[in-house]
């Protein structure tokens, strides 16, 4: 079970609002609920944003480049038969 604490936020009206329509529409099943997945999703959103900048980095590091190509040398000839495969498959 997860653990719960109790907070108090202030948002926008316009906000509160919204989410009120998103409950009684059914697409949430509460406040709560609804506020869960929105901070849940933040939360992601934002750790893929740290991921992605790191990424960003291995497009000028050297090392990380050499070692790429050195991989995608190394494994030339299989994916040239995994694609022989998947057209005779076709």
């Amino acid at each position: 079970m997860n653990q719960t604490a109790r907070t108090t936020v202030t948002i926008p009206v316009e906000l509160l609002r919204n989410m009120d329509e998103a409950i009684r529409s059914g697409r949430s099943a509460s406040r709560n609920q609804f506020l869960a997945v929105a901070i849940r999703h933040e939360l992601e959103r934002m750790q893929r944003e740290v991921i992605d900048r790191e990424f960003e980095g291995m497009a000028d590091d050297e090392v990380y480049q050499n070692e790429s190509r050195r991989i995608s040398s190394e494994y030339e000839h299989t994916d040239w038969q995994a694609l022989r495969v998947a057209e005779s498959d076709s």
